[in-house]
């Protein structure tokens, strides 16, 4: 799969995708079919007769396992565990990409005067947005100016003017690291804001790839090849050849414009419509013809947004986690529910006194976990961690609050509704102990049934009416 029309092509063979030819609404109604469909795990959905536009719209490209699995190239029965398996041993061996000299992102190239976002349908998407949001499901490219470590992140673009839409650096992210330097320079950042791609890239833009590594070298590795990059027309940057839609720009590091609010992943509103926040200024549009833009209805869970989430948090945890060397690792868990980044529940094997606690401190300690993780959950290597009820057994049988630990300050996301809009900067962390401690003496003895008997009453079942 390298782009989105191969995602669009092979899924509508199997049943992933599907086609709306009625007109839809770009203003509220779009983004509530997606809603509504994705709460009953439906196909990805092709808007291809958008009022008032002659391009489509593609959403809940993400929803489901079966097709986080299928953007993965692995069995579509996977689940998120298997795939976070897959990502954290195919991910030891970065792929840098490959520069091109053509591409069918270079299909139009909109310079000056041309430029004009309202082009396109970009989907007003909850009653109290500040608009229409651009960017929900494409990711902006940005460089360090000193190393030229080349990063893809996802932050949300509000479509302000037909040449400026917004970002939303949160402090400490990656790009925001990045914007401070050119800030210390006195010098504006190039970007470049990709809609629609292969749909790989979009969830390493979600993901938490740790500082100097490029989720271009993570995707090359996760696909087994190189992806195809092109230079910018007006930024010295790598675009994906595939791209459908191109904004290319900079961002003024002294220049700000009111933002939000935005219905986010957490089924919160954030932002109250006077935030400040900096802006891209597109210097060039380019896109394929007949571009296809891609969105997601973010809002409360479980959306597109959140299962795009819980794989690429949860892969990317697990693959700290496993680059630490613990031994007795077992599998982890970071739920849909909790946006794969609040909640995470990680299974061992007991090994030595303390080493659930040696689990627990690592888990916050990664990358991953060092941002907004509020709890961990480590369970004994008989509970699958994404088997809830079993965790739930497990927090009611095995857990003892006097063995679990609580860290007052960590670093939080301004997203976290559950801290007041004035403090968001740093939260608590639980970190749960649900097992049997390895240094008892006197465990309990688990009930297991005699499995002759299990056997023989098997055999029965049929003459037992059952």
């Amino acid at each position: 799969m390298k782009d989105m029309r191969d995602f669009i092509e092979e899924g509508e063979k199997i049943g992933l995708v599907k086609r709306i030819t009625a007109e839809v609404d770009p203003y509220l109604e779009l983004s509530h079919i997606a809603k509504l469909n994705e709460e009953e795990r439906g196909p990805a959905l092709l808007f291809e007769n958008i009022k008032g536009y002659s391009s489509p719209v593609i959403t809940s490209v993400c929803t489901t396992e079966e097709r986080l699995a299928f953007i993965m190239g692995q069995s579509r029965d996977s689940s998120l565990f298997d795939l976070y398996d897959i990502w954290a041993k195919r991910g030891e061996t970065l792929i840098p990409p490959t520069w091109v000299d053509e591409a069918p992102c270079k299909e139009n190239i909109l310079l000056g005067d041309d430029i004009d976002l309202y082009k396109f349908p970009i989907p007003h998407y909850y009653p109290l947005d500040g608009g229409p949001y651009y960017g929900t499901a494409h990711f902006i490219i940005t460089k360090d100016p000193d190393s030229g470590w080349v990063n893809l992140g996802t932050y949300r673009s509000q479509l302000f003017e037909k040449d400026k839409i917004g970002t939303q650096f949160i402090k400490g992210k990656h790009a925001d690291i990045m914007l401070k330097k050119y800030q210390e320079r006195g010098e504006k950042m190039p970007v470049a804001s990709i809609s629609g791609c292969d749909p790989l890239l979009f969830i390493l833009g979600a993901s938490r790839v740790s500082a100097f590594v490029s989720e271009y070298d993570v995707a090359g590795a996760l696909r087994g090849e190189p992806v195809n990059v092109i230079k910018g027309e007006t930024v010295d940057l790598p675009i994906p050849a595939e791209a459908e839609m191109v904004v290319e720009g900079y961002v003024d590091p002294e220049a700000f414009y009111e933002e939000g609010p935005f219905g986010e992943y957490t089924g919160y509103y954030s932002g109250v419509g006077t935030d400040p926040r900096n802006f891209i200024q597109a210097t060039c549009i380019t896109h394929r013809n007949n571009p296809i833009h891609h969105g997601t209805t973010v809002g409360r869970a479980v959306t597109d947004t959140h299962m795009t989430m819980a794989l690429s948090y949860g892969a990317t945890l697990w693959q700290q986690l496993n680059t630490m060397k613990i031994p007795g690792l077992q599998s982890c868990y970071c739920p849909p529910e909790g946006s794969g980044r609040f909640l995470a529940i990680i299974s061992i094997k007991q090994m030595y006194p303390g080493h659930v606690d040696q689990v627990l401190t690592a888990a916050i300690s990664t990358e991953m976990g060092a941002y907004g993780l509020k709890t961990v959950i480590v369970v004994d290597e008989d509970v699958d961690p994404w088997d809830i009820p079993r965790v739930m057994y497990a927090l009611s049988f095995r857990f003892q609050p006097n063995r679990s630990q609580v860290i007052k300050r960590g670093r939080s996301t301004p997203l976290d509704p559950s801290l007041p809009i004035s403090a968001r900067e740093i939260t608590g962390r639980l970190l749960m102990d649900a097992t049997i401690p390895y240094e008892w003496k006197n465990k309990p003895i688990p009930i297991e049934l005699d499995p002759d008997v299990v056997e023989r009453v098997k055999s029965r079942w049929s003459e037992l009416g059952l």
